[in-house]
């Protein structure tokens, strides 16, 4: 199934007319009157979130009113298609291939009300030069050979490409007010946040800060905080600019909300799951261990042990080859160095096979099942460890909660199962042939 993010053009319902009609034929007392038909106008839309995890953080698009053609044309940054050739595969390596399009402006209002996503629309107070500048830009930048471009989360997204097309044309001034100001928040911050709205979210949520490495926890400038189109909006409509005749006016010219959604607001602030992950961590570790501690005398409890711990060992070496798969085998920058290896180890795959037959009274699996789930457990206190340590103290607590008391539990029942082996028999002596003298 194709899911290229399409715009289906229908009548459009009154208030979408309505609201183009105020936007392109209201002209502000303050504006200047440039050659009549000439001169676009260029409006900024930022959408709030959706449903999906990639819709969370918002999206937006550079709207062009072009006064020759009557055209109006959204140039969206944000297309991508699950059946383009080699996706999969691209994914997984960090090279994507996203593209910009443009649709018609009110088709576009028109999909996100749909969606029930807010839509706020800035016009921005260009110079004729300027104005006529990004339209051009933005054309040349739809045609076929240049529509493309290689996908980052953080770094080159849908917003940032936005960003970088209205600061082309201020000359630097968006950069230049923002680069040095600190957000006070990290890309992790960020994607924490946006990415927990409640419980069910809890399995993404937990994907995600799994596979961040310490490049989302470094303090991100305002300029690299675009990468959320909500700040992007924010900083346009701080942002004063010189005009044609040199004076300081507002960038934003005019705000309008055209579409009002019902949703709840994006929360403010990260969750606070810490606890609910360390008490995880700590009621799974202690049915593990309980559960090895009466392996060796009923069955259930055998079944229990090897179906909890295989469950288990199985998502954390699985867990542990990817995320050295993604440091040393893909473009993912921002999962490089990533300290939650120490806590997903790929040593914990073998485990999958040792500790359920060690359970079972495998004698073999006792030496390699203690030595392998030890290191293991080693691997997590010095994951914990080096949070003291400053340069390498990542900011991974959640699976640190989750997966520490797991790891040292695992260790514990490899070294217990091993005791309640029951001992070897004495093998039989083999009668002497010798004859033996009798009283």
């Amino acid at each position: 199934m194709r899911l290229v993010m399409q715009y289906i053009v229908r009548p459009l319902p009154r208030y979408a007319l309505a609201l183009i009609a105020a936007l392109l034929f209201a002209v502000p007392a303050a504006a200047q009157a440039p050659a009549p038909g000439t001169v676009p106008r260029v409006f900024v839309m930022t959408m709030g979130p959706g449903d999906l995890v990639w819709e969370r953080f918002g999206h937006n698009a550079i709207w062009v009113h072009d006064p020759r053609t009557g055209a109006d044309l959204a140039y969206n940054y944000g297309m991508f298609d699950f059946a383009q050739e080699n996706f999969l595969k691209n994914f997984i390596q960090g090279r994507m291939l996203y593209w910009v399009a443009a649709f018609d402006a009110g088709a576009t209002l028109q999909h996100y009300a749909g969606m029930n996503r807010t839509v706020a629309v800035q016009e921005l107070n260009l110079t004729p030069a300027q104005a006529t500048e990004l339209a051009r830009l933005l054309a040349v930048n739809e045609l076929p050979q240049n529509r493309f471009y290689r996908y980052d989360y953080y770094r080159d997204n849908c917003s940032t490409r936005v960003r970088d097309a209205i600061d082309r044309v201020l000359g630097g001034r968006l950069k230049a007010a923002t680069a040095r100001v600190p957000a006070g928040a990290t890309y992790r911050e960020h994607t924490e946040r946006l990415t927990a709205a409640g419980a069910a979210d809890i399995p993404i949520f937990t994907a995600l800060m799994g596979g961040l490495g310490p490049a989302a926890d470094r303090p991100i400038s305002r300029w690299e905080e675009m990468f959320l189109p909500g700040a992007l909006h924010d900083r346009l409509a701080e942002l004063r600019v010189p005009d044609a005749a040199g004076r300081m006016v507002p960038l934003v010219r005019e705000e309008t909300e055209a579409v009002r959604s019902t949703r709840p607001p994006a929360p403010a602030e990260e969750p606070n799951w810490l606890a609910g992950y360390l008490a995880a961590g700590v009621a799974l570790g202690g049915l593990l261990a309980l559960l090895a501690s009466r392996a060796s005398r009923g069955r259930a409890a055998r079944f229990g042990f090897a179906a909890v711990a295989g469950l288990w060992l199985l998502f954390a070496g699985t867990g542990g080859w990817i995320l050295a798969g993604l440091w040393s085998l893909t473009d993912h920058g921002i999962a490089y160095r990533n300290e939650n290896i120490l806590q997903l180890s790929p040593l914990a795959l073998p485990l999958v096979l040792l500790l359920p037959v060690l359970a079972y009274g495998a004698r073999w699996a006792a030496r390699p099942a203690w030595l392998l789930s030890a290191a293991v457990a080693g691997l997590s206190v010095l994951g914990f460890v080096l949070q003291i340590v400053p340069g390498v103290d990542q900011a991974n607590g959640w699976i640190i909660a989750l997966a520490l008391p797991v790891n040292l539990a695992l260790a514990w029942a490899a070294r217990r199962m091993a005791a309640d082996l029951p001992a070897r028999a004495a093998r039989p002596v083999a009668p002497s042939r010798r004859a033996t003298a009798t009283a």
